[in-house]
């Protein structure tokens, strides 16, 4: 099947835009793919690996690396639809060893991974990659930055069968480490190109009269029309901060940084993607590698520590073909970087006529893709045992051993209330995700 045919039916994508076609067309062995975020690098990458990939052999072809545990999974997500004739694992951090360990006893034909959890298989000798051909690394300009430059240098060196190495980011790194020879790479450079998200943002100044911005934000919140909202600041203090004064202001926030549990913080990308949270206070590790849908408004509460950071935040909102406006708060002697510019300035009413709001409460169910349970079985046990409509379910995210449904809020009751619920036959436990 031709590849664009397997996009079609897997993705439901009709035509695939011209970054995917530079990609695919490209025979280079090594390959730089610049492309902001949003754009489809992951069906872009995982395509141009499918075209590489030999008859599954029964030893490792691919690795493919990111520096998140979230970019990991979505990553997994895309390659495993994408190259259904193979097998593809994921390793990222605080997941089950054993479970990891358990899922080699077929050789996976592709391993997507985090650096550290790779490392850690290949120290225990769990893995073998001695016939890997090929090596993607996406969001390069960060996995290759100075925290990860040692563990992905002990990586590297162990990949001494590499034909193919693909680099992925929206932002080019300033100098390749001297382990990754990307000596004579075609670069195919989208950044500017693809339907140029700055055309349709509009990035607003609003003055906070006093050095704290809080009541500036919260007022700044209240006059927005309903959708979602990325907030940006600099600190995991910050953001702690910031979030409890946005539910004491009764906004419906959420949180996302690197010092919560990563049920927390999977739990945070769950529910502001489905609306339950449509606010999220983040700081910079929510600024990329994230699949976030639809965000129609970016806050910097704090300026961004770098033109990167600017990019990579701004990159949230204006996606694909959406408009977004972006929001700098600023205070009276503030240091403003020379990149943060904008087109005008608001002052904010601190009251919309259609405010953002709470449009989900996310159902947890304890079970999952390890316990056979799929999408259309939850529609199923949902419509035929507690008498929802298909209309009424929203988005399912379906995990190993737990699943999240966007529901109504004044429907979730009488899913609760059902008595000894059960998927097909499994008895399951059902909760108010929060």
């Amino acid at each position: 099947m031709k590849l664009a045919s397997i996009i079609r039916e897997k993705f439901g994508i009709e035509q695939p835009n011209a970054m995917q076609q530079a990609v695919w067309a490209s025979r280079a062995s090594k390959l730089v793919i610049l492309s902001p975020t949003g754009s489809g690098k992951t069906i872009a990458f995982g395509g141009a690996l499918l075209k590489r990939l030999q008859p599954a052999g029964g030893y490792t072809q691919a690795l493919i690396l990111a520096p998140s545990r979230e970019l990991t999974l979505q990553i997994f997500e895309v390659v495993r639809k994408l190259a259904s004739g193979y097998k593809t694992v994921a390793f990222y951090g605080k997941h089950s060893m054993e479970e990891e360990v358990s899922s080699m006893a077929v050789v996976p034909d592709i391993i997507v991974a985090t650096p550290g959890r790779m490392l850690d298989h290949l120290k225990r000798h769990t893995v073998d990659l001695t016939h890997c051909s090929a090596l993607i690394i996406d969001e390069y300009d960060k996995a290759l930055e100075l925290g990860f430059h040692d563990e992905m240098e002990r990586i590297c060196k162990r990949l001494k069968s590499l034909r193919t190495v693909i680099l992925n980011s929206a932002t080019p790194i300033a100098m390749m480490p001297e382990f990754i020879d990307m000596r004579g790479a075609e670069t195919i450079d989208f950044s500017q190109k693809t339907a140029n998200p700055r055309s349709r943002m509009q990035i607003v100044q609003v003055k906070s009269p006093v050095r704290d911005k809080l009541q500036t934000l919260i007022d700044l919140l209240h006059s927005m029309p309903n959708g979602k909202v990325m907030v940006f600041v600099n600190h995991r203090e910050a953001a702690e901060r910031v979030y409890n004064a946005l539910l004491d202001a009764n906004l419906p926030a959420g949180i996302y940084h690197g010092g919560l549990e990563q049920i927390d913080r999977e739990g945070s990308v769950i529910r502001f993607n489905n609306g339950s949270t449509p606010i999220v206070v983040s700081t910079d590790l929510g600024a990329r590698g994230l699949d976030i849908d639809d965000v129609n408004s970016v806050i910097h509460y704090h300026m961004p520590s770098s033109p990167e950071a600017w990019t990579h935040r701004n990159g949230r909102t204006a996606r694909v073909d959406s408009s977004g406006e972006v929001f700098v708060i600023t205070a009276e002697g503030e240091n403003i970087p020379d990149y943060v510019v904008w087109e005008r300035d608001y002052n904010p009413t601190g009251t919309a006529s259609d405010p953002i709001r709470r449009s989900a409460v996310t159902l947890y169910i304890n079970a999952g893709r390890k316990e056979k349970i799929s999408r259309g079985d939850i529609v199923g046990f949902l419509t035929k045992d507690a008498g929802l409509q298909g209309s009424d379910i929203g988005k399912i995210d379906l995990r190993d051993h737990a699943a999240y449904v966007a529901l109504p809020p004044e429907m979730i009751q009488q899913v609760l209330h059902l008595p000894a619920p059960k998927i097909k036959g499994k008895r399951v436990r059902l909760s108010v995700f929060k």
